[in-house]
Protein backbone atom coordinates (compact mmCIF):
# COMPACT_ATOMS: atom_id res chain seq x y z
CA UNK A 1 0.00 0.00 0.00
CA UNK A 2 1.07 3.27 -1.04
CA UNK A 3 2.27 5.55 1.47
CA UNK A 4 2.25 8.80 -0.57
CA UNK A 5 -0.08 11.00 -3.00
CA UNK A 6 1.21 13.39 -5.12
CA UNK A 7 -1.50 15.93 -6.66
CA UNK A 8 -0.20 18.63 -9.29
CA UNK A 9 -2.85 21.61 -9.30
CA UNK A 10 -3.04 23.90 -12.24
CA UNK A 11 -4.35 27.17 -11.26
CA UNK A 12 -4.73 28.25 -14.86
CA UNK A 13 -6.66 30.83 -17.18
CA UNK A 14 -9.43 29.37 -19.45
CA UNK A 15 -10.77 31.16 -22.40
CA UNK A 16 -14.75 30.90 -22.82
CA UNK A 17 -15.46 29.23 -25.88
CA UNK A 18 -11.54 28.40 -26.35
CA UNK A 19 -11.95 24.51 -26.16
CA UNK A 20 -8.97 24.10 -28.41
CA UNK A 21 -6.58 26.53 -26.29
CA UNK A 22 -8.46 25.18 -22.84
CA UNK A 23 -7.79 21.83 -23.37
CA UNK A 24 -4.21 22.17 -24.82
CA UNK A 25 -3.31 24.41 -21.02
CA UNK A 26 -5.19 20.65 -19.69
CA UNK A 27 -2.53 18.49 -21.46
CA UNK A 28 0.43 20.87 -20.71
CA UNK A 29 -0.29 20.92 -16.96
CA UNK A 30 -0.99 17.45 -17.27
CA UNK A 31 2.68 16.73 -18.35
CA UNK A 32 3.98 18.99 -16.25
CA UNK A 33 2.48 16.99 -13.51
CA UNK A 34 3.30 13.80 -14.77
CA UNK A 35 7.17 14.58 -15.03
CA UNK A 36 6.78 15.77 -11.37
CA UNK A 37 5.68 11.84 -10.52
CA UNK A 38 1.91 13.07 -9.69
CA UNK A 39 -0.67 10.32 -9.51
CA UNK A 40 -3.52 13.14 -10.06
CA UNK A 41 -3.31 16.90 -12.00
CA UNK A 42 -6.28 19.01 -10.82
CA UNK A 43 -7.97 21.68 -13.29
CA UNK A 44 -11.02 24.23 -11.68
CA UNK A 45 -14.48 23.98 -12.54
CA UNK A 46 -15.77 24.19 -16.05
CA UNK A 47 -12.21 24.38 -17.01
CA UNK A 48 -12.12 23.22 -20.55
CA UNK A 49 -14.92 25.24 -21.83
CA UNK A 50 -14.39 28.51 -19.72
CA UNK A 51 -16.18 30.23 -16.91
CA UNK A 52 -19.01 31.54 -17.20
CA UNK A 53 -20.60 30.51 -20.06
CA UNK A 54 -23.62 31.94 -19.73
CA UNK A 55 -26.56 30.52 -22.05
CA UNK A 56 -23.51 29.37 -24.36
CA UNK A 57 -23.87 26.44 -22.69
CA UNK A 58 -27.64 25.94 -23.67
CA UNK A 59 -26.33 25.33 -27.42
CA UNK A 60 -26.39 21.27 -27.53
CA UNK A 61 -23.83 21.82 -30.56
CA UNK A 62 -21.48 23.14 -27.83
CA UNK A 63 -21.66 21.15 -25.12
CA UNK A 64 -20.97 18.13 -27.51
CA UNK A 65 -18.00 19.77 -29.10
CA UNK A 66 -16.78 19.86 -25.10
CA UNK A 67 -17.26 16.12 -24.53
CA UNK A 68 -15.36 15.89 -27.76
CA UNK A 69 -12.64 17.13 -26.18
CA UNK A 70 -13.01 15.41 -23.17
CA UNK A 71 -12.85 12.33 -24.73
CA UNK A 72 -9.92 13.63 -26.89
CA UNK A 73 -7.88 14.46 -23.34
CA UNK A 74 -8.63 11.27 -21.82
CA UNK A 75 -7.09 9.11 -24.98
CA UNK A 76 -4.21 11.90 -24.70
CA UNK A 77 -3.83 11.19 -21.06
CA UNK A 78 -3.70 7.91 -20.96
CA UNK A 79 -0.78 6.80 -20.20
CA UNK A 80 0.11 8.78 -16.71
CA UNK A 81 -1.61 10.27 -14.09
CA UNK A 82 -5.97 10.86 -13.73
CA UNK A 83 -7.05 14.27 -15.02
CA UNK A 84 -9.51 15.62 -13.24
CA UNK A 85 -11.00 18.78 -15.10
CA UNK A 86 -14.63 20.31 -15.13
CA UNK A 87 -16.92 20.45 -18.19
CA UNK A 88 -20.82 20.85 -18.79
CA UNK A 89 -22.21 17.44 -19.49
CA UNK A 90 -25.62 16.38 -21.70
CA UNK A 91 -27.24 13.40 -20.11
CA UNK A 92 -30.44 12.43 -21.41
CA UNK A 93 -31.14 15.77 -22.45
CA UNK A 94 -30.41 16.58 -19.08
CA UNK A 95 -27.70 19.60 -18.82
CA UNK A 96 -24.90 19.32 -15.74
CA UNK A 97 -22.43 21.01 -14.84
CA UNK A 98 -19.45 18.60 -14.12
CA UNK A 99 -16.24 17.46 -13.10
CA UNK A 100 -14.40 14.27 -14.74
CA UNK A 101 -11.95 12.11 -13.42
CA UNK A 102 -9.84 11.05 -16.67
CA UNK A 103 -7.61 7.63 -16.32
CA UNK A 104 -6.33 5.06 -18.72
CA UNK A 105 -7.62 6.29 -21.70
CA UNK A 106 -11.61 6.36 -20.52
CA UNK A 107 -13.65 8.61 -18.19
CA UNK A 108 -13.43 6.99 -14.73
CA UNK A 109 -15.46 9.10 -13.01
CA UNK A 110 -18.10 11.86 -12.98
CA UNK A 111 -19.32 14.19 -10.48
CA UNK A 112 -22.29 16.45 -11.19
CA UNK A 113 -22.62 19.50 -9.28
CA UNK A 114 -25.48 19.60 -6.60
CA UNK A 115 -25.89 22.74 -5.36
CA UNK A 116 -26.24 25.26 -7.90
CA UNK A 117 -25.70 28.93 -7.26
CA UNK A 118 -28.86 31.17 -8.33
CA UNK A 119 -27.32 34.86 -6.91
CA UNK A 120 -25.02 37.48 -7.42
CA UNK A 121 -23.60 36.60 -10.59
CA UNK A 122 -24.98 33.17 -10.56
CA UNK A 123 -27.59 31.89 -12.86
CA UNK A 124 -26.86 28.05 -12.76
CA UNK A 125 -30.79 26.98 -11.72
CA UNK A 126 -31.75 28.26 -14.89
CA UNK A 127 -28.75 26.78 -16.58
CA UNK A 128 -27.90 23.15 -15.30
CA UNK A 129 -29.86 20.76 -13.76
CA UNK A 130 -28.80 19.24 -10.31
CA UNK A 131 -27.12 16.48 -9.98
CA UNK A 132 -26.88 13.54 -7.45
CA UNK A 133 -24.56 13.10 -4.69
CA UNK A 134 -22.20 10.06 -6.02
CA UNK A 135 -19.50 8.50 -3.43
CA UNK A 136 -15.97 8.94 -3.76
CA UNK A 137 -13.47 7.39 -6.73
CA UNK A 138 -10.10 5.14 -6.15
CA UNK A 139 -7.09 6.46 -7.70
CA UNK A 140 -5.20 3.60 -8.86
CA UNK A 141 -4.87 0.50 -6.92
CA UNK A 142 -3.66 1.78 -3.31
CA UNK A 143 -4.14 5.31 -3.52
CA UNK A 144 -6.83 7.74 -1.61
CA UNK A 145 -10.66 7.47 -2.32
CA UNK A 146 -10.97 10.99 -3.71
CA UNK A 147 -14.31 12.82 -3.74
CA UNK A 148 -15.33 16.08 -5.82
CA UNK A 149 -18.25 18.62 -4.35
CA UNK A 150 -18.10 20.86 -6.92
CA UNK A 151 -17.48 24.89 -5.71
CA UNK A 152 -20.81 25.64 -4.22
CA UNK A 153 -21.49 22.39 -3.11
CA UNK A 154 -19.08 22.51 -0.47
CA UNK A 155 -20.68 25.67 0.98
CA UNK A 156 -23.30 23.11 2.51
CA UNK A 157 -22.31 20.50 4.39
CA UNK A 158 -24.47 18.30 2.82
CA UNK A 159 -22.26 17.23 -0.32
CA UNK A 160 -18.98 16.93 1.95
CA UNK A 161 -20.61 14.67 4.66
CA UNK A 162 -21.97 12.37 2.03
CA UNK A 163 -18.95 11.67 0.42
CA UNK A 164 -16.82 11.48 3.37
CA UNK A 165 -19.51 8.68 5.15
CA UNK A 166 -19.08 6.89 1.28
CA UNK A 167 -16.00 6.58 1.80
CA UNK A 168 -13.88 9.61 0.52
CA UNK A 169 -10.30 10.18 2.20
CA UNK A 170 -9.73 13.37 0.81
CA UNK A 171 -11.91 16.14 -0.98
CA UNK A 172 -11.00 17.89 -4.14
CA UNK A 173 -12.96 21.18 -5.03
CA UNK A 174 -12.84 22.44 -8.10
CA UNK A 175 -14.17 26.24 -8.30
CA UNK A 176 -14.93 28.79 -10.72
CA UNK A 177 -15.09 31.55 -7.81
CA UNK A 178 -14.80 35.21 -8.71
CA UNK A 179 -12.90 37.89 -6.76
CA UNK A 180 -15.22 40.47 -5.09
CA UNK A 181 -13.46 42.07 -2.01
CA UNK A 182 -12.33 40.82 0.86
CA UNK A 183 -13.82 37.24 -0.66
CA UNK A 184 -11.40 35.30 0.82
CA UNK A 185 -11.89 34.79 4.35
CA UNK A 186 -15.19 33.91 3.46
CA UNK A 187 -13.76 31.39 1.32
CA UNK A 188 -11.63 29.91 3.79
CA UNK A 189 -14.15 30.06 6.81
CA UNK A 190 -16.55 27.80 4.94
CA UNK A 191 -13.82 25.44 3.96
CA UNK A 192 -12.14 25.15 7.48
CA UNK A 193 -15.95 24.14 8.52
CA UNK A 194 -15.49 21.39 5.85
CA UNK A 195 -12.90 20.16 7.20
CA UNK A 196 -14.04 19.90 10.90
CA UNK A 197 -17.22 18.40 9.84
CA UNK A 198 -15.78 15.30 7.97
CA UNK A 199 -12.20 15.29 9.35
CA UNK A 200 -10.94 15.00 5.75
CA UNK A 201 -7.73 17.33 4.06
CA UNK A 202 -8.98 19.27 1.62
CA UNK A 203 -8.18 20.90 -1.75
CA UNK A 204 -9.32 24.49 -2.81
CA UNK A 205 -8.60 24.55 -6.05
CA UNK A 206 -9.57 27.80 -8.02
CA UNK A 207 -9.12 29.16 -11.42
CA UNK A 208 -7.39 32.89 -12.64
CA UNK A 209 -8.47 35.16 -15.37
CA UNK A 210 -10.60 37.83 -16.31
CA UNK A 211 -14.04 37.03 -18.18
CA UNK A 212 -16.44 40.06 -19.30
CA UNK A 213 -16.88 41.68 -16.11
CA UNK A 214 -15.73 38.78 -13.51
CA UNK A 215 -11.89 38.12 -12.43
CA UNK A 216 -11.16 34.68 -11.24
CA UNK A 217 -8.68 35.76 -8.14
CA UNK A 218 -7.22 32.22 -8.06
CA UNK A 219 -5.44 32.34 -4.78
CA UNK A 220 -6.49 28.17 -4.05
CA UNK A 221 -5.13 26.36 -0.61
CA UNK A 222 -4.93 22.86 0.97
CA UNK A 223 -6.36 22.27 4.54
CA UNK A 224 -5.54 19.28 6.66
CA UNK A 225 -7.99 17.59 9.00
CA UNK A 226 -6.93 19.90 12.05
CA UNK A 227 -7.73 23.02 9.50
CA UNK A 228 -4.53 24.46 9.10
CA UNK A 229 -3.37 25.52 5.99
CA UNK A 230 -0.63 23.65 4.26
CA UNK A 231 0.03 25.24 0.81
CA UNK A 232 -1.53 28.45 -0.31
CA UNK A 233 -1.29 30.12 -4.13
CA UNK A 234 -0.90 33.36 -4.96
CA UNK A 235 -3.53 35.67 -6.20
CA UNK A 236 -4.36 36.58 -9.36
CA UNK A 237 -1.69 34.05 -11.05
CA UNK A 238 -1.40 31.41 -12.87
CA UNK A 239 0.44 28.44 -11.18
CA UNK A 240 1.28 24.49 -11.01
CA UNK A 241 2.02 23.15 -7.61
CA UNK A 242 2.07 19.78 -6.81
CA UNK A 243 1.41 18.81 -3.35
CA UNK A 244 2.17 15.72 -1.61
CA UNK A 245 0.13 13.57 1.08
CA UNK A 246 1.08 10.95 3.51
CA UNK A 247 -0.97 8.44 4.90
CA UNK A 248 -0.87 8.37 8.85
CA UNK A 249 -2.29 6.23 11.17
CA UNK A 250 -5.21 8.51 11.33
CA UNK A 251 -5.71 8.90 7.21
CA UNK A 252 -4.28 10.87 4.46
CA UNK A 253 -2.80 14.67 5.19
CA UNK A 254 -1.30 16.90 3.38
CA UNK A 255 2.45 18.05 3.48
CA UNK A 256 3.39 21.54 4.19
CA UNK A 257 4.31 23.63 1.21
CA UNK A 258 4.87 27.25 -0.68
CA UNK A 259 2.31 29.49 1.69
CA UNK A 260 1.61 32.41 -0.86
CA UNK A 261 1.57 35.89 0.67
CA UNK A 262 -2.10 38.20 -0.28
CA UNK A 263 -1.41 41.69 -0.90
CA UNK A 264 -3.59 44.31 0.71
CA UNK A 265 -7.06 44.55 -0.76
CA UNK A 266 -6.66 47.80 -2.05
CA UNK A 267 -3.76 46.53 -4.23
CA UNK A 268 -6.28 43.79 -5.57
CA UNK A 269 -8.69 45.50 -6.57
CA UNK A 270 -6.30 47.08 -8.84
CA UNK A 271 -4.50 44.03 -9.66
CA UNK A 272 -7.74 42.87 -10.64
CA UNK A 273 -8.96 45.99 -13.02
CA UNK A 274 -5.57 45.59 -14.49
CA UNK A 275 -5.57 41.91 -15.27
CA UNK A 276 -9.47 42.05 -16.32
CA UNK A 277 -8.78 45.17 -19.20
CA UNK A 278 -5.41 42.65 -20.23
CA UNK A 279 -7.94 39.86 -20.48
CA UNK A 280 -10.55 41.60 -22.10
CA UNK A 281 -8.14 42.78 -24.58
CA UNK A 282 -6.65 39.84 -25.60
CA UNK A 283 -9.52 37.39 -25.16
CA UNK A 284 -11.31 39.78 -27.70
CA UNK A 285 -8.41 40.28 -29.97
CA UNK A 286 -7.97 44.09 -29.43
CA UNK A 287 -4.63 45.54 -28.79
CA UNK A 288 -4.42 49.03 -28.31
CA UNK A 289 -7.00 51.40 -26.61
CA UNK A 290 -7.77 55.15 -26.41
CA UNK A 291 -9.40 57.50 -23.64
CA UNK A 292 -10.33 60.68 -23.10
CA UNK A 293 -7.81 62.29 -21.28
CA UNK A 294 -9.58 65.55 -19.23
CA UNK A 295 -7.14 66.25 -16.70
CA UNK A 296 -9.67 64.87 -14.06
CA UNK A 297 -8.81 62.06 -11.60
CA UNK A 298 -11.04 59.30 -12.97
CA UNK A 299 -9.42 59.28 -16.68
CA UNK A 300 -6.58 60.11 -14.71
CA UNK A 301 -6.60 56.28 -13.03
CA UNK A 302 -8.47 54.61 -16.18
CA UNK A 303 -5.09 56.13 -18.10
CA UNK A 304 -2.77 54.24 -15.49
CA UNK A 305 -4.82 51.06 -15.27
CA UNK A 306 -4.62 50.54 -19.16
CA UNK A 307 -0.81 51.15 -19.24
CA UNK A 308 -0.23 48.83 -16.93
CA UNK A 309 -2.19 46.36 -18.10
CA UNK A 310 -1.10 46.75 -21.81
CA UNK A 311 1.86 49.08 -21.87
CA UNK A 312 2.23 52.13 -22.33
CA UNK A 313 2.92 51.76 -26.42
CA UNK A 314 -0.36 50.50 -26.48
CA UNK A 315 -2.49 53.24 -25.16
CA UNK A 316 -3.81 56.54 -26.59
CA UNK A 317 -4.51 60.07 -24.48
CA UNK A 318 -6.52 62.43 -26.29
CA UNK A 319 -7.80 65.40 -24.75
CA UNK A 320 -10.81 67.24 -26.24
CA UNK A 321 -10.74 70.75 -24.85
CA UNK A 322 -13.58 73.15 -24.76
CA UNK A 323 -13.42 76.64 -24.33
CA UNK A 324 -14.38 75.63 -20.41
CA UNK A 325 -11.50 73.60 -19.98
CA UNK A 326 -9.27 74.67 -17.87
CA UNK A 327 -5.24 75.56 -18.78
CA UNK A 328 -4.59 73.69 -15.49
CA UNK A 329 -6.12 70.40 -16.99
CA UNK A 330 -4.49 70.53 -20.30
CA UNK A 331 -1.27 70.84 -18.54
CA UNK A 332 -2.33 67.83 -16.32
CA UNK A 333 -3.46 65.81 -18.98
CA UNK A 334 -0.22 66.10 -21.09
CA UNK A 335 2.19 65.74 -18.03
CA UNK A 336 0.32 62.55 -16.97
CA UNK A 337 0.39 60.61 -20.66
CA UNK A 338 4.32 62.17 -20.21
CA UNK A 339 4.68 60.30 -17.35
CA UNK A 340 2.81 57.22 -18.24
CA UNK A 341 5.18 57.38 -22.08
CA UNK A 342 1.65 56.81 -23.38
CA UNK A 343 0.87 59.32 -26.85
CA UNK A 344 -1.35 62.17 -26.33
CA UNK A 345 -3.24 64.08 -29.50
CA UNK A 346 -5.46 67.04 -28.76
CA UNK A 347 -8.14 67.30 -30.65
CA UNK A 348 -10.48 70.64 -30.09
CA UNK A 349 -14.52 70.49 -30.19
CA UNK A 350 -14.72 74.25 -30.54
CA UNK A 351 -15.76 73.67 -34.25
CA UNK A 352 -18.05 71.13 -34.34
CA UNK A 353 -19.64 72.24 -31.15
CA UNK A 354 -20.12 75.66 -33.51
CA UNK A 355 -21.53 73.51 -36.16
CA UNK A 356 -24.17 71.50 -33.93
CA UNK A 357 -25.18 75.17 -32.24
CA UNK A 358 -25.69 77.01 -35.42
CA UNK A 359 -27.82 73.94 -36.84
CA UNK A 360 -30.10 73.81 -33.52
CA UNK A 361 -30.19 77.72 -33.75
CA UNK A 362 -33.93 77.86 -35.44
CA UNK A 363 -35.01 75.30 -32.75
CA UNK A 364 -33.33 76.63 -29.52
CA UNK A 365 -34.39 80.33 -30.59
CA UNK A 366 -35.01 82.03 -27.34
CA UNK A 367 -34.82 78.78 -25.03
CA UNK A 368 -32.07 79.51 -22.03
CA UNK A 369 -28.64 77.30 -21.98
CA UNK A 370 -28.80 74.67 -19.57
CA UNK A 371 -28.15 70.67 -19.33
CA UNK A 372 -28.42 70.41 -23.42
CA UNK A 373 -25.47 72.35 -24.08
CA UNK A 374 -23.29 70.78 -21.61
CA UNK A 375 -24.48 67.08 -22.87
CA UNK A 376 -23.48 67.92 -26.58
CA UNK A 377 -19.89 68.94 -25.56
CA UNK A 378 -20.14 65.17 -24.23
CA UNK A 379 -21.64 63.86 -26.68
CA UNK A 380 -19.15 65.25 -29.16
CA UNK A 381 -16.01 63.94 -27.46
CA UNK A 382 -17.84 60.29 -27.73
CA UNK A 383 -18.50 60.72 -31.17
CA UNK A 384 -14.84 61.98 -31.87
CA UNK A 385 -13.56 59.32 -30.07
CA UNK A 386 -15.62 56.59 -31.75
CA UNK A 387 -14.71 57.99 -34.59
CA UNK A 388 -10.80 57.36 -34.07
CA UNK A 389 -11.76 53.96 -32.50
CA UNK A 390 -13.10 52.80 -35.68
CA UNK A 391 -10.35 54.67 -37.97
CA UNK A 392 -7.05 53.04 -35.64
CA UNK A 393 -8.94 49.84 -34.31
CA UNK A 394 -8.19 51.19 -30.77
CA UNK A 395 -10.59 49.99 -28.15
CA UNK A 396 -12.53 52.62 -26.21
CA UNK A 397 -12.40 53.11 -22.54
CA UNK A 398 -14.58 54.43 -20.87
CA UNK A 399 -14.03 56.18 -17.14
CA UNK A 400 -17.23 56.95 -15.24
CA UNK A 401 -16.50 55.90 -11.35
CA UNK A 402 -19.18 54.14 -9.62
CA UNK A 403 -20.26 57.03 -7.78
CA UNK A 404 -20.97 58.75 -11.38
CA UNK A 405 -22.84 55.25 -12.90
CA UNK A 406 -25.28 55.54 -9.39
CA UNK A 407 -26.66 58.47 -10.47
CA UNK A 408 -26.24 59.02 -13.71
CA UNK A 409 -23.69 61.91 -13.44
CA UNK A 410 -22.73 60.68 -16.83
CA UNK A 411 -24.12 61.68 -20.60
CA UNK A 412 -25.47 58.47 -22.44
CA UNK A 413 -23.83 58.27 -25.84
CA UNK A 414 -21.03 60.75 -24.74
CA UNK A 415 -18.67 60.23 -21.85
CA UNK A 416 -20.35 56.91 -21.62
CA UNK A 417 -19.43 55.37 -24.91
CA UNK A 418 -16.83 52.96 -24.69
CA UNK A 419 -15.92 48.76 -24.90
CA UNK A 420 -15.16 48.47 -20.89
CA UNK A 421 -14.85 50.56 -18.34
CA UNK A 422 -12.19 49.53 -15.62
CA UNK A 423 -13.21 51.77 -12.64
CA UNK A 424 -16.84 50.83 -13.04
CA UNK A 425 -17.51 49.38 -9.67
CA UNK A 426 -15.49 51.74 -7.64
CA UNK A 427 -16.96 54.73 -5.86
CA UNK A 428 -14.87 57.65 -6.07
CA UNK A 429 -13.83 57.95 -2.97
CA UNK A 430 -12.04 54.86 -3.22
CA UNK A 431 -10.32 56.28 -6.53
CA UNK A 432 -8.36 58.72 -4.59
CA UNK A 433 -6.98 56.17 -2.36
CA UNK A 434 -5.78 53.97 -5.36
CA UNK A 435 -4.01 57.16 -6.88
CA UNK A 436 -2.34 57.92 -4.17
CA UNK A 437 -1.50 54.19 -3.23
CA UNK A 438 -0.56 53.70 -7.17
CA UNK A 439 1.74 56.48 -6.99
CA UNK A 440 3.38 55.06 -3.41
CA UNK A 441 3.61 51.41 -4.94
CA UNK A 442 4.83 49.46 -8.07
CA UNK A 443 4.32 45.28 -9.04
CA UNK A 444 6.78 43.43 -11.52
CA UNK A 445 3.18 42.92 -12.66
CA UNK A 446 3.01 46.52 -13.69
CA UNK A 447 3.67 47.54 -17.77
CA UNK A 448 4.00 51.16 -16.46
CA UNK A 449 7.05 52.92 -14.73
CA UNK A 450 7.46 53.68 -11.11
CA UNK A 451 7.05 56.52 -9.35
CA UNK A 452 4.32 59.39 -9.18
CA UNK A 453 2.83 58.87 -12.43
CA UNK A 454 -0.30 60.76 -11.61
CA UNK A 455 0.59 64.42 -11.03
CA UNK A 456 -0.41 65.36 -7.64
CA UNK A 457 -2.08 68.14 -9.09
CA UNK A 458 -4.52 66.02 -10.33
CA UNK A 459 -5.42 64.23 -7.18
CA UNK A 460 -5.74 67.34 -5.40
CA UNK A 461 -7.67 69.45 -7.65
CA UNK A 462 -11.37 70.00 -6.87
CA UNK A 463 -13.53 67.82 -9.22
CA UNK A 464 -15.28 68.90 -12.07
CA UNK A 465 -16.60 68.15 -16.07
CA UNK A 466 -15.71 71.32 -16.86
CA UNK A 467 -18.77 71.57 -19.13
CA UNK A 468 -19.59 75.21 -17.94
CA UNK A 469 -17.58 78.04 -16.35
CA UNK A 470 -16.34 77.63 -12.35
CA UNK A 471 -18.47 73.97 -12.73
CA UNK A 472 -17.52 71.38 -9.98
CA UNK A 473 -19.60 67.75 -9.53
CA UNK A 474 -20.50 69.24 -5.58
CA UNK A 475 -22.35 72.03 -7.27
CA UNK A 476 -24.94 69.50 -8.58
CA UNK A 477 -23.87 66.52 -6.04
CA UNK A 478 -23.62 65.63 -2.68
CA UNK A 479 -19.33 65.70 -1.08
CA UNK A 480 -18.40 62.39 -2.21
CA UNK A 481 -17.47 61.18 1.64
CA UNK A 482 -21.36 61.92 1.63
CA UNK A 483 -22.22 60.72 -1.80
CA UNK A 484 -20.50 57.34 -1.49
CA UNK A 485 -21.38 56.48 2.30
CA UNK A 486 -25.40 56.82 1.08
CA UNK A 487 -24.80 54.73 -2.01
CA UNK A 488 -22.95 52.23 0.06
CA UNK A 489 -25.92 51.60 2.14
CA UNK A 490 -28.50 51.89 -0.76
CA UNK A 491 -26.77 49.54 -3.44
CA UNK A 492 -23.89 47.68 -1.69
CA UNK A 493 -26.22 46.90 1.61
CA UNK A 494 -29.65 47.51 0.49
CA UNK A 495 -30.61 49.53 3.07
CA UNK A 496 -33.39 51.91 3.97
CA UNK A 497 -33.61 55.49 3.97
CA UNK A 498 -34.82 55.37 7.18
CA UNK A 499 -31.15 53.33 7.99
CA UNK A 500 -28.91 56.37 6.25
CA UNK A 501 -31.16 58.84 8.34
CA UNK A 502 -29.91 56.87 11.01
CA UNK A 503 -26.31 56.56 10.06
CA UNK A 504 -26.71 60.59 10.31
CA UNK A 505 -26.93 61.44 6.80
CA UNK A 506 -29.66 64.42 5.98
CA UNK A 507 -33.04 62.71 4.84
CA UNK A 508 -33.64 65.41 2.14
CA UNK A 509 -29.97 64.43 0.94
CA UNK A 510 -30.98 60.64 0.97
CA UNK A 511 -33.91 60.72 -0.94
CA UNK A 512 -32.19 62.96 -3.37
CA UNK A 513 -29.72 60.28 -4.05
CA UNK A 514 -32.45 57.63 -4.33
CA UNK A 515 -34.38 59.18 -6.67
CA UNK A 516 -31.00 59.61 -9.01
CA UNK A 517 -30.40 55.87 -8.54
CA UNK A 518 -33.99 54.94 -9.67
CA UNK A 519 -33.66 57.23 -12.44
CA UNK A 520 -30.69 56.35 -13.76
CA UNK A 521 -31.13 52.77 -14.25
CA UNK A 522 -31.72 53.28 -18.03
CA UNK A 523 -28.50 53.96 -18.73
CA UNK A 524 -26.30 51.65 -16.52
CA UNK A 525 -28.50 49.06 -18.86
CA UNK A 526 -26.48 50.44 -21.57
CA UNK A 527 -23.22 50.74 -19.79
CA UNK A 528 -20.50 49.27 -20.86
CA UNK A 529 -18.77 46.14 -19.19
CA UNK A 530 -16.34 46.96 -16.25
CA UNK A 531 -13.97 45.42 -13.29
CA UNK A 532 -16.58 43.90 -10.56
CA UNK A 533 -14.68 44.61 -7.57
CA UNK A 534 -17.83 43.92 -5.02
CA UNK A 535 -20.36 41.69 -4.53
CA UNK A 536 -22.64 44.46 -5.63
CA UNK A 537 -21.22 45.96 -8.72
CA UNK A 538 -24.22 47.20 -11.62
CA UNK A 539 -25.26 44.72 -14.46
CA UNK A 540 -25.36 40.79 -12.52
CA UNK A 541 -25.47 41.65 -9.00
CA UNK A 542 -27.78 44.21 -9.04
CA UNK A 543 -30.57 44.10 -11.57
CA UNK A 544 -33.56 46.27 -11.44
CA UNK A 545 -36.24 47.52 -13.21
CA UNK A 546 -35.95 50.01 -15.80
CA UNK A 547 -39.36 51.66 -15.10
CA UNK A 548 -40.19 51.67 -11.68
CA UNK A 549 -42.43 54.47 -9.71
CA UNK A 550 -41.63 53.01 -5.95
CA UNK A 551 -39.85 55.06 -3.87
CA UNK A 552 -39.05 54.05 -0.01
CA UNK A 553 -40.61 56.93 2.06
CA UNK A 554 -38.20 56.54 4.96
Amino acid sequence: MADMFRLTLAQLNPTVGDLNGNAEQAREAWQSGKEAGADMVALPEMFLTGYQTQDLVRKPAFVADAMRHIQALAQACADGPVLAIGSPVLDEERLFNAYFYLGGGQIRTRFDKHFLPNFNVFDEARLFNRGPIRGPAAIGNDGPRMGSPICEDAWYPDVCEALSESGAEILLVPNGSPYFRDKFPIRMMNMVARVVETGKPLIYLNMVGGQDDQMFDGGSFVLNPSGKLMVQLPVFDTAIAHVDFRRSEDGWVAVEGEKAVFPSSLEQDYRAMVESLRDYMGKTGFKKVLLGLSGGIDSAIVATIAADALGPKNVRCVMLPSEYTSQGSLDDAADLANRLGCSYDSVPIAGPRDAVTQALAPLFDGLDEDLTEENIQSRLRGLLLMAQSNKFGEMLLTTGNKSEVAVGYATIYGDMSGGYNPIKDMYKTRVFETCRWRNANHRPWMMAGAGEVIPLSIIDKPPSAELRPDQRDDDSLPPYDVLDGILEMLVDNDASVADCIAAGYARDTVKRVEHLLYISEYKRFQSAPGTRLSNRAFWLDRRYPIVNRWRDDG
